[in-house]
């Protein structure tokens, strides 16, 4: 764990962003640091994306400030970004599906060898290349020739992760990477995020799913209508309190009331919060990161 007196990686102070005269985003504070994963959890519309946008140097912030390395700084693209180690990975994940895997790695970098005009791609370093850091990542696949699109969703987003790291990434921005996969895929993209953490790297993972934050989170930021509802680190939230917070705990309560009123009961007739918010049974506290996590291509990363 870093201590708190390094200089973070990024850092937002106050940070808001507003579209003509809607506030997308208002008064955030967000402290991403080396071996850390910064989980920013919150509802449909609670600013998430906005966040990820100023990070990311899609949008610039219009209020507070925006911090790299303790220099403030204010990009006017994603390559601004990149060029400072921050690295996006979204839910989309900007693969070519029918492309081998390694062709996807290298997407938009590829290596060349030889001298113009008799230049050429480099394939067999490409793939060396692709093959070493995926390993290193804990990755083992069999063939690197076949077609991204063929490979779980998992796999997928192990891949992505594996290629933000190798092109320099210091800040690695997950989008959801969790959604749309199931119990065992999201368990594999989960074993990654940490081996990105124990390589050194800031990771913001923003997701909707507490259980999958409380897993690998070292810091958790919780949204509600584009404002900072909730900003403690592991040690000072539950499970459930960070589902509480996560799922609205005081709107919940008025929901309780208001049911009852409806159906004529008392309130202690109702489900309590916990039935309400239908979720799953609170997960053990977080196991230690994988020296050697389980590759994707094992039973746990197949779809």
């Amino acid at each position: 764990m870093t201590t708190v007196t390094e200089t973070p990686l990024v850092e937002l102070r106050g940070a808001g962003k507003s579209y003509g005269n809607i506030r997308a985003l208002h008064g955030v504070d967000l402290t991403v640091r080396p071996s850390e994963v910064t989980c920013v959890l919150g509802d449909n519309g609670a600013g998430k994306s906005t966040l990820i946008k100023i990070v990311s140097g899609l949008h610039q912030h219009t209020e507070g400030e925006f911090l790299v390395d303790g220099e403030p700084v204010r990009f006017s693209s994603p390559r601004e970004a990149l060029d400072r180690g921050i690295a996006t990975v979204y839910q989309d994940l900007a693969t070519v599906p029918l492309m081998p895997v390694w062709r996807n790695f290298f997407l938009g970098s590829e290596l060349t060898k030889g001298a113009w005009p008799l230049r050429r791609l480099d394939i067999e370093r490409m793939k060396k290349t692709a093959d070493e850091e995926l390993r290193n990542m804990g990755i083992v696949l069999d063939d690197l020739e076949q077609p991204i699109g063929t490979l779980s969703g998992g796999q997928r987003q192990c891949v992505a992760i594996a290629r933000a790291v190798h092109f320099g990434a210091r800040v690695l921005i997950l989008d959801e990477p969790t959604a749309a996969l199931g119990v065992k895929q999201s368990g594999v993209v989960l074993k990654y995020i940490a081996a990105a953490r124990d390589r050194g790297l800031g990771v913001i993972f923003i997701t909707h799913n507490p259980h999958h934050a409380y897993l690998v989170g070292d810091h958790f930021s919780v949204l509600r209508l584009g404002t900072l509802e909730l900003s403690a680190d592991r040690s000072e939230v539950s499970l459930e309190e960070l589902t509480n917070h996560m799922a609205g705990g005081a709107e919940l309560a008025a929901l309780k009331h208001e049911l009852a009123q409806v159906r004529g009961v008392d309130v202690e007739e109702l489900p309590d919060e916990r039935d309400l918010r239908a979720t799953a049974a609170p997960i053990p506290s977080r196991p230690s990161a994988p020296s050697h996590p389980s590759s994707p291509s094992s039973p746990e990363g197949s779809s």
